[in-house]
């Protein structure tokens, strides 16, 4: 089939690669905008814009699909379909409507659990059993249109969302060449009005770790929001971000610690495996605590590490 694929961060670049692999032809990529990065500020191409020059591809990136030149010119592109994977711009009805076949979404939830912005996160940080990809017809509505193929994958106890990042990037692309091999045989589903949640915009406010919660949401919290913007607390002073945990046997004052990096929480405790002190790379917990032995009865959440 002759693509337009859209798509921008890491997440997109297997859709991408797969859609390559698969023969199809790809008229043209999208991608958001190069930005300033890194320590020198310099414009950075996305993840999806330096696939594409790999493959010798065409790259578009405008900063709005709203004024007629730039819909014009991608309904001349004349695509039997376009795949858009968080791209990152809202798609005006005459772009969705340009291809022959519209505009096909791979959103990283089941449908209609966890339409918006952030459903991996929020999936594991509501303690959700199981997650997926959906193969989404496009319209106007955020994330409501009908849904022509889902793949569900378990969520693992101790998964992070980077790790959960990956294996739903992979079945997305999976899914998706799947699709389109199927295309004329799969018949659209309307999402059902009943379990509609939304997925919104993680919020660094939200990262800071409150010791009186269940140790279930603390662990869900750590492993929902690793590594970014990363759960963190007070340790000794020193604000350290806890990129990954698991459940743990063990009782106390919440935010005191038990043996290690095992932590009471307002009911049970959490071991953290894996942190990131404050100008520090991530490491090991066991690392860590080389350097920083902590004793038993530590205070978290405090600056001064004591009660």
């Amino acid at each position: 089939m002759r693509l337009i694929f859209m798509g921008t961060p890491e997440f997109s670049v297997p859709v991408l690669e797969a859609l390559v692999a698969e023969g199809h032809e790809v008229a043209c990529v999208y991608s958001q905008p190069p930005r300033p990065a890194g320590r020198g500020k310099k414009d950075r191409k996305s993840p999806v814009h330096v696939a594409a020059e790999a493959h010798n591809l065409p790259v578009r990136h405008p900063k709005s699909l709203r004024n007629d030149a730039a819909q014009a010119d991608f309904a001349a592109l004349q695509a039997d379909v376009a795949v858009v994977v968080a791209y990152g711009l809202i798609l005006p009805q005459p772009v969705l409507d340009a291809p022959l076949h519209g505009c096909l979404n791979i959103h990283a939830s089941l449908l209609p659990r966890w339409r918006g912005a952030a459903p991996i996160q929020r999936a594991i940080m509501a303690g959700d059993a199981e997650t997926g990809v959906c193969i989404m017809q496009m319209e106007a509505g955020l994330d409501t249109g009908p849904v022509l193929l889902r793949r569900a994958i378990p969520i693992h106890p101790e998964e992070t969302a980077a790790a959960l990042h990956d294996r739903l990037s992979v079945l997305g692309a999976e899914a998706i060449v799947d699709a389109l091999r199927r295309l004329p045989d799969l018949s659209p589903k309307m999402q059902s009005d009943e379990g509609v949640t939304y997925a919104e915009k993680i919020d660094k406010a939200e990262a800071r770790v409150d010791w009186t919660e269940p140790a279930e949401a603390i662990d869900r919290k750590i492993r929902g929001l690793s590594p970014f913007p990363g759960a963190w607390t007070m340790i000794a002073g020193t604000r350290v971000k806890l990129l990954g945990s698991r459940m743990a046997a063990g009782a106390g004052r919440p935010g005191e610690v038990l043996d290690g990096l095992t932590v009471a929480c307002g009911r049970g405790a959490v071991e953290i495996t894996r942190v990131q002190p404050q100008g520090k790379p991530p490491m090991a917990t066991a690392d860590w605590l080389r350097g920083a032995r902590l004793s038993p009865g530590t205070m978290l959440g405090t600056e001064e590490g004591t009660a």
